[in-house]
């Protein structure tokens, strides 16, 4: 270990010389316009993404006031005058949580199964093309079919019913359900390429000391990879928090307060339809009905502000990737005091 440590940088006194680099001059006509087109491209993403973000703070901080914030919708045809969103955001915390609450726990033992075991082989690759499919399934086809499937009557418990008896199979549980769905390929794939970098002699050193292959995976190499698993359930979250189609669908597009079904605090909050930041802001926008564009902006740069703070929180917690060999060493260690490499 300590010669392969040593072989990595170069002896004290020696300076390495690396060659000049290659002027594109020198390069074929076709090389030197796929690279010039690759830098406009990628100038011109970074134009439209900060244009974005301007446009919509300018508009965002000239409509918004603190009083939206902690005012509910009304239910009115005027809806620049009917008060705030802040049933909207508390509908968008709530169906957020129920989501990742659903998809951490599979996505995270999805991935370690499909990594560390993948057996049988033919179930291993079943499930990846399922989550794979999962991925590019269009989120308005996962409302439909959710609610299909949560329509049921042997599903009436997790939605309300209607004066007929009839289960809606609307409510923040079927439509987190279905979120959960939208952020599952992410944390799978977060977790995978966590465990790939991995180094195998954390496996093999882990075994070496006694260890099962279960309990490796739990104390070596789930926590060694824990940014990157944070980092897939962040941008979960950001994936539930942009989705309009489940939620007009599943949750009900409403925009008055968030109506609980029955009488239980948290049950029947979750049982109950509402509305999120989305779908507030798509009714109130000059597609939807509510006539209030300027409240729709005013969502909107709230609901940016979240999604820009989530990524930053991506980066803050998948920037030190480099480090998960140390954090590897330093979990041995916990597990035999007196190992060492």
């Amino acid at each position: 270990m300590a010669a392969e440590g040593h072989l990595t940088s170069p002896p004290a006194g020696l300076h390495v010389v690396r060659p000049p680099r290659q002027s594109t001059a020198s390069w074929p006509l076709l090389d030197r316009a796929g690279y010039l087109l690759c830098w406009a491209t990628g100038i011109a993403l970074c134009l439209i993404a900060i244009g974005i973000v301007l446009y919509m703070l300018i508009q965002g901080i000239s409509y918004l006031r603190p009083s939206l914030l902690v005012t509910s919708p009304a239910p009115s045809l005027q809806q620049s005058k009917a008060g705030g969103f802040l049933d909207p955001i508390e509908g968008t915390f709530i169906l957020t949580a129920v989501g990742i609450a659903i998809a951490a726990p599979i996505g995270v033992a999805l991935a370690t199964w499909l990594s560390e075991y993948g057996r049988p082989v033919r179930l291993a690759r079943a499930v990846e093309s399922a989550v794979e499919i999962i991925a590019g399934t269009p989120s308005v086809v996962l409302a439909i079919f959710g609610l299909l499937v949560f329509s049921q009557s042997v599903l009436g418990f997790l939605s309300q019913n209607t004066a007929g008896g009839a289960v809606t199979g609307q409510s923040f549980l079927t439509a987190g359900a279905m979120m959960a769905l939208l952020a599952l390929p992410l944390i799978v794939g977060a977790t995978r390429e966590g465990l790939a970098l991995v180094p195998d002699r954390m496996r093999e050193a882990s075994y070496a000391l006694g260890k099962t292959r279960a309990r490796t995976i739990r104390r070596v190499l789930l926590p060694a990879i824990r940014p990157d698993i944070a980092g897939g359930v962040v941008l979960g979250m950001g994936r539930i928090i942009g989705d309009t189609a489940i939620i007009i669908i599943l949750l009900g597009l409403s925009v008055t307060k968030n109506e609980p079904a029955g009488s239980t605090p948290v049950l029947g909050l979750l049982r109950g339809t509402g509305s999120t930041l989305t779908s507030y802001v798509y009714y109130n926008s000059p597609a939807g009905e509510g006539n209030a564009h300027e409240k729709a902006y005013a969502a909107a740069f709230v609901l940016m502000m979240i999604v820009l703070a989530l990524n930053f929180v991506v980066v803050r917690l998948t920037g030190g990737r480099e480090e998960t060999h140390g954090r590897g060493r330093r979990l041995l260690r916990r597990l035999r005091p007196g190992w060492s490499e």
